[in-house]
């Protein structure tokens, strides 16, 4: 396990604070944080000064603790994602290895070291690595009081799955509680120890997770008047079933998984081929039993939070994150299968993934000089071929390694190598990206323009990470946006320009406003506004204009 860590930290740490702030998630979960180291104010959570209740505050306490001891930076917010992810490297290791054995642990570990979806999320700033994290935790609690001969004797497992679980649901929400509890029932069910559901402390469990949790939704409520059906009600069960924001069809998670852990999910067939049926001869192995347990716990922990997220038909990339620790672990079982495998079934899997590859090469080859994103920023085309190419390249090596038996560690160390390749292109192409959806450079161009007592306004939108970079309140201009839930409030009240006659007014008055716009709504902004704008900085699709003279400059009227 030490080793994975060290290998894991040194994957996924270096460069974390490179790229930009991405919009809109992580400038808001960082202004958040900021916003609470400079309020003093750990209980009501504000983003942009308006009270924010969507989710709990873990990860905003940790955001800020980090701030505090690194600065004010792009690795101090990353930092507690990253690393939460590195545990989950290290504690999959250590499951499957209970599951599987020594091998099936290390492979698991880097099957999910090395999947694109998981390392991505590593290195950005929302709240579902940590979640999946805390789900980690709980559900190999939970399968470890499993392999007790009773549930009764597993009691302290148990106790331990609920800490963890707790700790989810102070991370996110409920859903933390559910998909473990979930999981872990069907699982007993499944293996027809249902009866044993009587065994579970389930008032010591439910005290833990309420002294986790309670302390904060009694203060938070207390204070905010409110809060709580706005939380449980809007945020979880309305959004649940009602909300249609960033909506997908049902197909959606399946893609995502795919892509996100190729080429690791292909070996998950050779898991389950045989392993679920019981092979003549077995008897009472326990070996094998232990390993048919272990494989459908694994089975139904993805199954249920694949469900779980599939049905809404709002859906994120990140939600899936909860299941990829079980996809890996199965996928590491099937990776030390392999040498017991029919060679040519092994050769021909190979040969598969290799010619994915080379069509997903092609593809892009052809596809890139048409996608607008590529053609605006020309890096990214660079990016996207290298990734690709080392990818095709890996797996080609591999199908040959394979056909000389050169012997699993070689085969799958060629794909390995390449996935280093693909991550590391990643982290470029996060930092080439800059120009699509961040604003620091912006920001610090704002940042030289401020005078006492100017005002920043971003016109009818929200630069969530503008707050962030500049240490100023954002004043948005008809636009409330995701906010507007507590956003009539007395004290959110300077967050807010209401129409554009009040800000032509402030404008026109000549008191200092530096107002944010869309390069699109140029012409008809500045057509409203005397004096005539002056622009100070531009990024992306944005402008930043004021209507102050440049500084030293004498105005006469």
């Amino acid at each position: 396990m030490v080793l994975c860590v060290i290998i894991a930290c040194a994957l996924y740490l270096p460069r974390l604070g490179a790229a930009a702030l991405w919009e809109p998630d992580e400038g808001r979960y960082a202004e958040i944080a900021r916003e609470m180291l400079v309020s003093g104010d750990y209980i009501t959570p504000r983003d942009d000064w308006v009270r924010y209740f969507e989710k709990p505050p873990l990860v905003y306490w940790t955001t800020a603790a980090s701030i505090r001891i690194l600065g004010r930076n792009e690795t101090a917010v990353r930092l507690p994602i990253a690393l939460a992810s590195i545990a989950q490297i290290a504690m999959v290791e250590v499951l499957a290895e209970s599951m599987f054995g020594l091998s099936a642990g290390i492979w698991a570990a880097l099957c999910l070291a090395l999947s694109p979806i998981f390392f991505g999320f590593s290195r950005f700033l929302t709240l579902d690595p940590v979640l999946s994290m805390f789900v980690t935790a709980a559900l190999a609690c939970i399968y470890a009081a499993t392999r007790k001969e009773t549930l009764r004797d597993g009691r302290k497992w148990l106790y331990m799955a609920a800490l963890f679980a707790g700790l989810g649901t102070l991370t996110k929400g409920p859903v933390a509680l559910v998909l473990c509890g979930g999981i872990g029932l069907i699982y007993l069910l499944a293996g027809k120890r249902g009866r044993e559901l009587g065994q579970v402390p389930w008032l010591g469990c439910a005290l833990i997770v309420a002294a986790l949790n309670l302390p904060w939704f009694a203060a938070v409520s207390w204070r905010n008047p409110g809060f709580l059906r706005f939380f449980f009600i809007h945020e979880h069960i309305q959004r649940y079933a009602e909300s249609t924001e960033h909506a997908w069809g049902p197909y959606f998670f399946f893609v995502v998984t795919a892509a996100g852990m190729w080429p690791w999910i292909c070996f998950v067939p050779i898991a389950m081929v045989g392993s679920l049926r019981r092979p003549s001869g077995s008897g009472d192995d326990p070996d094998y039993q232990r390993h048919r347990n272990a494989l459908l716990f694994a089975l139904i922990w993805f199954a249920v939070v694949f469900v779980f997220f599939s049905i809404p038909r709002s859906k994120l990339g990140s939600y899936i994150l909860p299941a990829i620790p079980a996809a890996a672990i199965v996928a590491g079982y099937g990776i030390s299968r392999l040498p017991r495998i029919d060679p040519r079934a092994v050769s021909r899997l190979l040969s598969g993934i290799a010619a994915v590859d080379i069509l997903v090469l092609a593809a892009a080859l052809a596809a890139a000089p048409m996608i607008r994103d590529l053609r605006r920023v020309a890096a990214l085309r660079s990016d996207l071929i290298v990734g690709v190419s080392a990818m095709a390249l890996g797996a080609i090596i591999a199908f040959a390694l394979w056909r000389i038996a050169a012997g699993t560690i070689a085969t799958v160390g060629a794909i390995a190598l390449s996935m280093v390749v693909v991550l590391a292109t990643m982290v470029k192409a996060r930092q080439d990206s800059a120009p699509l959806n961040s604003y620091r450079m912006l920001a610090a161009q704002i940042a030289g323009e401020l005078r006492p007592g100017c005002v920043i306004a971003s016109y009818r939108h929200h630069v969530q990470a503008l707050p962030f970079y500049t240490g100023k309140r954002e004043a948005l201009v008809g636009y409330r946006g995701e906010l507007a839930p507590w956003s009539w409030s007395a004290d959110a009240a300077p967050s807010f320009i209401v129409s554009d006659r009040a800000l032509q007014e402030r404008w026109n008055s000549g008191a200092c406003t530096i107002l944010v716009i869309n390069r699109r709504d140029f012409a008809r902004v500045a057509a409203m506004l005397a004096p005539a704008p002056r622009r100070i900085g531009a990024e992306g699709k944005k402008l930043a204009v004021t209507n102050q003279p440049p500084a030293g400059q004498i105005v006469t009227k």
